[in-house]
């Protein structure tokens, strides 16, 4: 067995960059991966801001659009390190901290694990509170009068 060193792929602290070549990795990878990991946290209703989110219940209506995982995520991608910017719209009821913390931790250990790239911050702005009665498709509350 000969003695070459072996790259670590998908696992944080791998090299991007070796004697043998580079690698890049582009900013939509990046926020995809964020996008797809805050979404796995119980109690984020959705990503994005009103208008964003308008225009992907629009993009639902059109057959065959998909939505974009990374509706809702910003990234500043470098050579070894990305920073994430999220945007979240929560359930009712979930405590906003602690739900943060679990975004921020599931978010910083898929990016580094999938990309190899350090996250140095994610910031996460809650725009709404999602109120089960919101929900699409309730029947609107009948006027008092007529």
């Amino acid at each position: 067995m000969s003695t070459q060193t072996v790259e670590k792929i998908g696992v944080a602290g791998g090299k991007l960059a070796t004697d043998k070549g580079s690698t890049t990795i582009a900013d939509v990878v990046v926020q995809k991966v964020a996008g797809l990991a805050a979404r796995e946290i119980r109690g984020v209703h959705a990503l994005g801001g009103g208008a964003t989110r308008a225009l992907s219940a629009l993009r639902d209506r059109i057959p065959g659009a998909t939505a974009s995982a990374g509706q809702g995520v910003s990234v500043e991608v470098g050579e070894k390190q990305a920073a994430v910017d999220l945007e979240l719209v929560v359930e009712y009821g979930v405590p906003i901290a602690d739900l943060a913390k679990s975004v921020r931790t599931n978010v910083i250990t898929a990016i580094e694990q999938i990309t190899g790239l350090e996250v140095v911050e994610v910031n996460i702005n809650v725009n709404d509170v999602h109120i089960p009665s919101d929900a699409e498709g309730e029947e609107p509350e009948t006027a008092r009068v007529q």
